[in-house]
């Protein structure tokens, strides 16, 4: 292992009106012997975010069934939002009005939005975002997930969707994105992209990929005006986002672009990795792109939260995580404990009157029982949501916040078979 100075750096290397605000940088601290992996600091308006870091995730301005003194108390260091639910509801403007992300959800840490490129292919081929997609069978590019209706449609200027809510005619360009994200406030956003399907062509995913470093280049100049035009307000970091599928020679080329892209002197503040990928290929995936971006700027996986992963993606250069997942099973009764993931539901919970974990500091494991949990989970009780997020959350936080210790401690490898090997033991 290596130890870099603690040193800020500048997030776009330019010079003058177009560079980026002090109050936004990232410092690496101490790196891994394969050069990828490593601690870190993100600077933001809003805080300091100590890397690598489990951003927790609330889609809605709130992370489902919890509060945000919650959030606090179990450790997250940022929260994300979702960019196009709240340009549904209550409307990016509304949110503006409120102060921004973080004042309209009373959340005093950063805060991260996504762009709606995720939205993109969920409406407009059905799929889920998972790490595994079945891909047998041929690949087509006019692929739609098993009774589901094309609700998007990509063109080179941008998306026309359907909402969910109200089946009304939306229409997403990298412009639209940014005003958006610019309005919902967030400490760090990301450029406007397309994510594929593994089962799309090599061609289409070639076509793709090119689309959205043209759209890279548009999401630039749309932020650099609107951070000159909303003078005053706390500058917010634009991370350009890698796309590619699994092919090696896609990844490196759109990493490097978009690592050199510069527009009017500005250029990414950091980087996002996402993309439809099969599980078995995250770390390769990871290290490929890794090795490409600069080492002074901050790179987010989007979208995973199992444990192994943590360990493959942190390992191959990722710097911070977000993922519905904890909470999501959490309202399922699903519960992570350092032995393996189980349902609180089962029966031999119902006379259990030890906590969730015994070693476990969060406020659940703290103050209830196995048995009262079994028990509001078969009495659907809303508190049983509440206290299993907690629980989620508070183990994933914790996990990452241990790796993070274990590689500027010089124990990664160590801690990683202590952790898969009890968690998997069972499998």
């Amino acid at each position: 292992m290596s130890l870099v100075e603690d040193a800020t750096v500048s997030t776009d290397g330019a010079d003058g009106p177009a560079a980026a605000d002090p109050s936004f940088g990232f410092a690496a601290r101490t790196v891994l012997e394969n050069g990828l992996g490593r601690t870190g600091t993100i600077r933001t308006p809003h805080g300091q975010i100590r890397t690598p870091a489990f951003v927790a995730v609330g889609t809605k301005a709130t992370v489902k069934a919890v509060t945000p003194s919650h959030v606090e108390d179990l450790g997250a260091q940022a929260v994300l939002a979702n960019a196009y639910h709240l340009y549904l509801q209550p409307g990016s403007d509304i949110v503006d009005e409120a102060g921004g992300l973080g004042r309209f959800m009373n959340w005093p840490g950063p805060t991260f939005t996504d762009s709606g490129g995720f939205q993109v292919m969920s409406l407009g081929a059905g799929f889920k975002k998972v790490l595994a997609m079945d891909t047998a069978g041929l690949q087509s590019d006019d692929v739609i997930a098993e009774g589901k209706t094309r609700r998007a449609f990509v063109d080179e200027d941008g998306v026309t969707f359907y909402s969910h809510l109200n089946g009304d005619e939306l229409r997403f360009t990298p412009e639209v994105s940014m005003r958006i994200q610019h309005q919902l406030g967030a400490d760090i956003m990301f450029a406007f992209d397309e994510l594929t399907t593994l089962m799309n062509t090599r061609d289409y995913q070639v076509e793709s990929v090119e689309r959205t470093r043209r759209w890279a280049e548009r999401c630039l100049a749309e932020h650099g005006r609107l951070t000159t035009e909303r003078v005053g307000k706390p500058y917010q970091a634009l991370f350009g986002v890698v796309q590619g599928a699994q092919y090696e020679d896609l990844r490196r080329t759109a990493a490097r672009g978009l690592a050199e892209m510069q527009v009017e002197g500005r250029g990414f503040d950091g980087f996002g990795i996402g993309g439809a990928l099969e599980k078995a290929n995250l770390g390769t995936i990871v290290g490929w792109v890794s090795e490409e971006l600069p080492d002074d700027k901050p790179r987010h996986l989007l979208g995973i939260s199992e444990p192994d992963d943590f360990f493959t993606a942190i390992e191959n250069g990722a710097d911070t995580f977000d993922c519905v997942q904890p909470s999501r099973v959490a309202r399922n009764a699903a519960l992570y404990t350092r032995d393996g993931r189980f349902n609180i539901t089962r029966a031999e919970n119902k006379r259990d009157f030890g906590p969730i974990e015994a070693d476990c500091d969060c406020y659940t494991c703290q103050n209830f029982s196995r048995a009262y949990l079994h028990h509001l989970f078969k009495a659907k009780e809303m508190l049983a949501s509440t206290l299993a997020t907690i629980h989620n959350e508070r183990f994933t936080v914790r996990l990452v916040d241990e790796i993070r210790t274990s590689i500027d401690d010089d124990r990664f490898a160590e801690l990683r078979e202590e952790t898969l090997g009890r968690f998997y033991a069972q499998r």
